[in-house]
């Protein structure tokens, strides 16, 4: 399946909640989906979008993404430094701007919907994001993307794939920046994606 061919673009508060079927076999996911994501946007904390397949009308894929920015002036000084590496110097700044993908969800109905040599649903859709704010007719700077991605070595491995780095090297410097004491493991690690150095791979 591709999402440009084959499905469109909705804005979710365009698709009533009610006659749509969605799970992507997270339910926290499908619980923020159906509950929580239209709340989001009436408070003006994050908009979600869906694509919805032309033949079958379910959703394939839906993301929810709120500005933010990316933080460089209290990293620690090898993660800063990678984060600046492709930023020119006379453009040096305490924060940057960014937008944060809040939630991202594939249908399981639809994972194994893929033809050969086709990126999967995921991947299509982290790129359409990738391009969307590329795009010369975004009306808002934007030179990262972030993520809070599961800290489950799967999803970690889908973002990696898509050219996304964790913001610390590891859980342990996370959770000093962040003054986390909880000795558990992170429920979910911060990773981050240039847009400028990484757009040409779109």
């Amino acid at each position: 399946m591709l999402l440009a061919e084959d499905c469109t673009f909705y804005s979710l508060n365009l698709i009533d909640l009610k006659k749509v079927s969605f799970d992507c076999s997270n339910e926290d996911l499908n619980d923020f989906f159906f509950n929580d994501s239209l709340k989001y946007a009436k408070a003006l904390l994050g908009k979600t979008y869906c694509f919805i397949e032309n033949t079958s009308n379910q959703i394939v894929s839906f993301f929810t993404i709120a500005n933010d920015s990316l933080k460089t002036h209290n990293l620690p000084n090898s993660r800063r430094k990678k984060v600046e590496t492709h930023i020119s110097r006379e453009k040096i700044l305490r924060s940057y701007p960014a937008i944060l993908i809040g939630r991202l969800g594939v249908n399981i109905h639809c994972k194994e919907k893929r033809q050969a040599n086709t990126l999967s649903i995921g991947d299509q859709t982290l790129n359409f994001i990738k391009e969307w704010f590329l795009d010369a007719n975004n009306k808002t700077g934007c030179r990262f993307i972030l993520v809070d991605a599961y800290n489950d070595i799967a999803v970690c491995d889908f973002y990696k794939r898509n050219n996304f780095d964790f913001v610390f090297s590891t859980e342990t410097q996370e959770k000093e920046h962040f003054e986390i004491t909880d000795i558990r493991p992170l429920k979910t690690r911060l990773m981050f994606y240039d847009l400028i150095n990484h757009g040409k791979r779109i």
